[in-house]
């Protein structure tokens, strides 16, 4: 019973840290950890590895900054920088999201239509309209339930492995020693990895829902130790969960797809559907499920990330336990819905949804380096954490993930630069 209700403890400690770590295996991502194992095989599983610290540091930045100051990030980079600066940063996020909404919500659509039959747009209005209606109608304590119910659509993808049968000392022995092609199109993947796992909306959210659990109540200093050291649980455990399922997924595709000579995978439902042959009809149901199920988990935290940004950027007051029917947050869920129907819009178009993937990951490199940055000189001044400036481990890791953030960006450009978009 003791051990019954420590886990039971431990599990109501997980929040923005788990729910951050979850979203961020969106259909998106599971398209490029899907592209990654089918281009490379076992070769590239050392990536997810690799970014597991460099990630939960930077977000454990991010989480400490919100909690500390009261204040999301927009918040935080109005009081320190120029508004043209301020301006920028909100605006090429608001952009990066809607892109990326429109492809998660066309991929839920892809795989739905993949299930069922029918029409992928009809889906596509669906998902959009369900995600908004649960942002807009549910308090911000149910929304968080739901959204933690949500990161079990993620165990799909575990499931998905128990369908095959694997050399589990090879996965190893390529996991350590990967044997890297050292071309271009590695070069390309690893830096496709690298931006979809360390993304600025991630750090936007996660500081803004540890702002919404803060409260307005100032806390004594033992209390806020507390939360700190809940602040690194929950991170470590959410950043864990969000890069092993990632290695799953890059697992699955490299044991099936690469085996069988299928190297190219656009998106994340043409990946369930050419596991299909090959790995049953099993394996492909959990792969369609899970992207349907990450992107309901993901798409709210793309929109409620932006629409935090923009409310800090404006002077409003932006919270999910804002009462649109009393005429409360009628900004913050414009944004929202501005941010989740855009998406929705472009599904209807013919825009290319590699396309979309491709700029919105430049998007977010550009917007995630310079952030990056100021988290970093926010993190490390008296004047804004007190008592509370970061560590030198911490200090070290965080700079780290910014310099390698930094390096890929400037890969990723050159490579759109030389025709790397497609």
């Amino acid at each position: 019973m003791n051990a019954l209700r420590r886990l039971r403890d431990g599990a109501r400690r997980l929040g923005p840290g788990l729910i951050t770590g979850a979203a961020d295996d969106d259909p998106s991502g599971i398209a490029t950890y899907s592209q990654a194992g089918a281009q490379f095989g076992y070769s590239m599983l050392w990536s997810v590895v690799f970014t597991l610290p460099l990630m939960a540091a930077i977000q454990i930045v991010s989480a400490r900054i919100g909690y500390v100051t009261g204040q999301g990030l927009a918040a935080n980079i109005k009081s320190s920088f120029s508004r043209p600066v301020l301006l920028a940063v909100v605006g090429l996020l608001l952009a990066a999201n809607t892109l990326n909404i429109a492809a998660d919500i066309a991929a839920m659509a892809e795989a739905l239509r993949l299930v069922l039959g029918g029409s992928a747009h009809v889906y596509a209005l669906t998902f959009g309209l369900a995600s908004l209606a649960m942002q807009v109608f549910l308090p911000y304590r149910a929304t968080v339930r739901w959204l933690k119910w949500l990161t079990l659509a993620l165990l799909a993808y575990v499931a998905v492995l128990f369908t095959l049968h694997l050399d589990w000392s090879r996965v190893l022995e390529r996991t350590l020693d990967p044997h890297l092609p050292l071309t271009r199109d590695m070069l390309l993947t690893v830096v496709a990895v690298l931006g979809t796992t360390i993304s600025p909306y991630l750090f936007f959210w996660q500081a803004s829902q540890e702002v919404e659990d803060r409260g307005p109540v100032v806390h004594g200093p033992a209390e806020v130790r507390h939360h700190l050291r809940r602040i690194k649980w929950d991170t470590n455990i959410g950043m864990a969960f969000s890069n092993l399922i990632a290695f799953f997924v890059m697992l699955t595709t490299a044991a099936t797809l690469h085996q069988a000579g299928v190297t190219q995978i656009e998106t994340s439902a043409q990946a369930a559907l050419a596991l299909r042959p090959l790995a049953g009809d099993q394996a492909f149901l959990l792969f369609a499920l899970g992207i349907i199920g990450t992107g309901m988990l993901a798409v709210p935290v793309l929109a409620g990330s932006a629409a935090y940004a923009v409310a800090e950027s404006a002077g409003w007051h932006g919270s999910l336990d804002l009462q649109l029917a009393r005429g409360e947050g009628r900004g913050f869920y414009a944004v929202i819905a501005a941010a989740t129907l855009g998406g929705v819009a472009l599904c209807f178009t013919p825009a290319d949804p590699v396309k979309e993937l491709f700029w919105s990951a430049v998007i977010n490199g550009v917007v995630a380096v310079p952030v990056m940055v100021v988290m970093m000189l926010l993190a490390t001044r008296a004047s804004v954490m007190g008592a509370n400036v970061i560590g030198k481990p911490l200090r070290r890791l965080g700079w780290a993930a910014t310099a390698v953030m930094a390096l890929a960006v400037l890969a990723l450009l050159a490579a759109s630069l030389t025709g790397g978009g497609g």
